[in-house]
């Protein structure tokens, strides 16, 4: 008997890792259609592989549902599917949920709840969460003022070397806006 239940565990591990890898290309498709700015054709490949729980191809469909981009948009499908890749440690997912949270786009606005998932994003490193972090502790949303925090989050995330240069742009692109936030983070930098 014991040699059928090895073989019934060995049959079942094969199969679940043939459908990881199909998963894998089913994404890695996807995400290629997706940058190509293919978006219609780049759900088809996505969204089998987000349904399959990949969490890579879950964010890009909240992105999809974000931006309208292959898909009507929706914000309230787009945190869902945040959400679903957040369970799994995706930080970029993070960083949306806390988006979501923080602007009430597709669920009710919370500021503790987007302090908790910029928390979890930025931990991991994400750049853009640490000057979300870091704006919360600036304006004292969700969680205590802290204005030494927020300039040691900000500096975090506009001295990163993969995405500190765009997290910098963004913000001297919201201050030109008018954006007090922005203006009023600038000037507190230096920046």
């Amino acid at each position: 008997m014991r040699p059928i239940l090895l073989f019934l565990f060995m049959m079942t591990a094969l199969v679940v890792r043939a459908q990881s890898a199909n998963t894998d290309a089913l994404y890695e498709e996807g995400k290629k259609l997706y940058d190509e700015k293919k978006y219609s054709l780049a759900i088809k490949k996505l969204l089998p592989a987000a349904q399959k729980g990949h969490k890579k191809a879950q964010y890009r469909m909240g992105r999809c549902y974000d931006t309208g981009h292959g898909v009507a948009e929706n914000n309230t499908i787009a945190f869902s599917w945040y959400m679903k890749a957040a369970a799994q440690n995706h930080a970029k997912s993070q960083y949306q949920v806390g988006r979501c949270y923080k602007k009430g786009k597709g669920v009710k606005k919370d500021r503790v709840k987007a302090f908790k998932y910029f928390t979890l994003s930025a931990n991991k490193g994400y750049a853009k969460a640490k000057f979300a972090l870091g704006e919360c502790y600036f304006e004292g949303k969700g969680t205590t003022k802290n204005l030494s925090k927020a300039k040691s989050l900000f500096l975090q995330a506009i001295n990163d070397k993969k995405d500190g240069a765009e997290v910098l742009q963004d913000l001297r692109d919201d201050a030109a806006k008018g954006e007090e936030d922005a203006i009023a983070i600038r000037k507190f930098l230096g920046k």
